[in-house]
């Protein structure tokens, strides 16, 4: 994985994927005591970065897989994401999604012309349903953050950014599974070598911070957050193998500091961000990263968060 295939992955999303702007806010930059500018991946398509990689990987399939169909597992954006790829190629999606998913995600997928079918993230494998999936209808799994051409697509946010704004100092990224760092670090780093970067995630799921301690892949149960779509309990093989090697730090938020962020930008910057994107600011708001006086990047990763929800979250 290389500055290479993300850039050759920008080429297969040209003219499919938005260019997503960068927002600031001299309020943002007075609280934090940084210049602070946020790529918007919550004007994505389906509303969130993970359209970049979802298309960059159904595209590199051959004509007989996707005569099979694809099937994906995904709390929502991902989901959304491989519907609407599944969709653009000519292809079938069917999508395992938890039964907790927000409404407003299951509704997109469908849609975007999906079968979904629901299990309960507490208690089924999914890993094993999506395999018995594959067994059934021979469709091919796309992985939500595990696989080369994911990463890469990921990374063409990054990429995109810099190539933007030109070199920042620290660049904050919300941590799932790890694909959104992972292709962030592969990006920044070699555009800029000098780069922090630093992944945020949910204080009660912080199965990244504890496998970075341990220097190895630690499990936790499935955490419960309103950062749904970062609620996860392990970090991947192959983007843990690139995070530890290429990423500072790791921090955590809580519910409440998710929840104060997203007031903020709703407030202040007129941006509706999802809980799991606003990590990053929450981050930045309650001093979890050392960045006085310097150049900050952070990626929003979503959006995706119904009316009734946000009203619900903030209220």
């Amino acid at each position: 994985m290389n500055l290479d295939d993300i850039r050759a992955a920008a080429g297969r999303l040209a003219g499919h994927a938005h260019h997503t702007p960068v927002h600031t806010s001299h309020t943002l930059d007075s609280r934090v005591g940084a210049e602070v500018l946020l790529k918007c991946e919550n004007f994505q398509r389906i509303g969130a970065f993970k359209f970049r990689g979802a298309f960059n990987m159904l595209s590199r399939l051959s004509p007989a897989e996707l005569a099979r169909g694809v099937c994906a597992f995904s709390s929502g954006n991902h989901a959304q994401a491989v519907a609407l790829s599944a969709s653009l190629l000519g292809t079938k999606a069917t999508i395992l999604m938890p039964e907790d998913a927000p409404k407003s995600k299951l509704d997109a997928a469908l849609g975007y012309g999906a079968e979904v079918r629901r299990f309960d993230r507490y208690a089924d494998d999914r890993a094993a349903l999506a395999a018995d999936l594959v067994a059934e209808t021979g469709c091919t799994i796309v992985p939500p953050y595990d696989h080369p051409d994911v990463i890469a697509g990921q990374g063409t946010a990054a990429l995109e950014f810099l190539t933007d704004v030109g070199a920042v100092d620290v660049l904050l990224t919300p941590v799932s599974g790890g694909g959104l760092m992972a292709g962030t670090a592969v990006a920044a780093t070699a555009l800029h070598p000098g780069i922090k970067l630093v992944g945020v995630e949910p204080t009660a799921g912080n199965d990244h911070q504890r496998s970075f301690a341990e220097g190895r892949r630690v499990s936790i149960d499935v955490p419960r957050t309103i950062a749904d779509g970062l609620a996860m309990s392990e970090p991947g093989e192959l983007t843990f193998a690139i995070n530890h090697r290429l990423v500072s730090e790791i921090v955590t938020v809580t519910d409440d500091e998710i929840r104060d962020a997203m007031r903020f930008l709703f407030d202040r910057m007129k941006l509706v961000v999802e809980p799991s994107g606003a990590t990053v600011v929450a981050a930045l708001l309650n001093g979890k990263v050392s960045v006085h006086g310097k150049r900050v990047g952070a990626i929003l990763s979503g959006g995706n968060v119904s009316a009734d929800r946000f009203r619900e979250l903030l209220a």
